[in-house]
């Protein structure tokens, strides 16, 4: 799924293609997940925010249009066969790709989330000032949960995912196993930096691009930030650290990669 680096880098990409453009039509054919688009005809986009891995379409007249990617979903400047929606602009038409249909769009008065329950339940961004240490020491010592999963949560930081999460507790050098409320305030701030440098570092390389291509920016570049990966996907091979292969277990239903030397184990 994109995570928090390849949903900004989208918005960026998108910024000058949308803004300041008004929605002559969404052409789609499925009511049950792109809800209510009529609403955006005929608006204009006047700005494009992030929250999480939710992208936030201000539109005229107090609309807004709430994009999710979901698994696999990204948007594309040509047609494809899994083009699931057409935004038909003034000078130029964009296309929601999404092979595996996860993508959801919904048109609601601005700020009018309760049907989208994720988005009024994130935490703070962790690239902005909203991200406080005390804050997010405060959230791990009150949970018994694992990291892992405590990251993957949204509460502590919005948009963090599989592959950020992984390569975040690597730099932070603690096991995905440990439970929140073992660490000490010294390895909560490792933690918090690791975040940070993480996400700032894959933002800046436009995102992490697999094996499968499934997410590109809009213009078709792929991301460059897999080129850094320590841990995710790198099963089997060794820890650029210590040389210790990297291994695979299950956390929170999710494939985690860590190096059991490294990381405590």
């Amino acid at each position: 799924m994109p995570e928090l680096p390849e949903v900004e880098t989208t918005r960026r990409k998108l910024l000058p293609l949308f803004v300041g453009k008004r929605l002559l039509q969404l052409e789609h054919r499925d009511p049950r997940r792109y809800r209510h688009t009529e609403r955006a005809e005929g608006q204009r986009v006047e700005g494009i925010r992030r929250r999480g891995k939710f992208l936030l379409f201000a539109l005229t007249e107090g609309w807004e249009m709430v994009v999710h990617l979901g698994m696999t979903g990204g948007f594309r400047l040509e047609r494809s066969p899994h083009t699931r929606v057409a935004f038909h602009l003034e000078d130029q038409e964009i296309f929601f790709h999404d092979p595996r249909r996860f993508g959801r769009i919904w048109v609601v008065r601005k700020g009018d989330y309760q049907k989208i329950p994720l988005l009024l339940q994130l935490g703070p961004e962790p690239l902005s000032e909203d991200f406080r240490f005390h804050e997010f020491w405060l959230g791990l010592k009150g949970s018994q949960k694992p990291l892992k999963a405590l990251l993957l949560e949204q509460r502590l930081a919005a948009g963090v995912g599989n592959i950020y999460a992984d390569e975040a507790l690597f730099r932070a050098r603690l096991s995905p196993f440990r439970r929140g409320r073992e660490l000490g305030e010294a390895e909560a701030q490792r933690l918090f930096l690791a975040l940070k440098e993480v996400l700032a570092e894959a933002v800046a390389l436009g995102g992490s691009t697999l094996s499968d291509r499934t997410y590109q920016q809009p213009d078709g570049l792929p991301g460059s930030f897999q080129m850094r990966h320590a841990v995710y996907g790198r099963t089997g091979l060794p820890c650029p650290v210590c040389g210790t292969p990297i291994a695979k277990r299950v956390v929170a239903g999710r494939g985690t990669h860590f190096c059991p030397r490294c990381q405590g184990f």
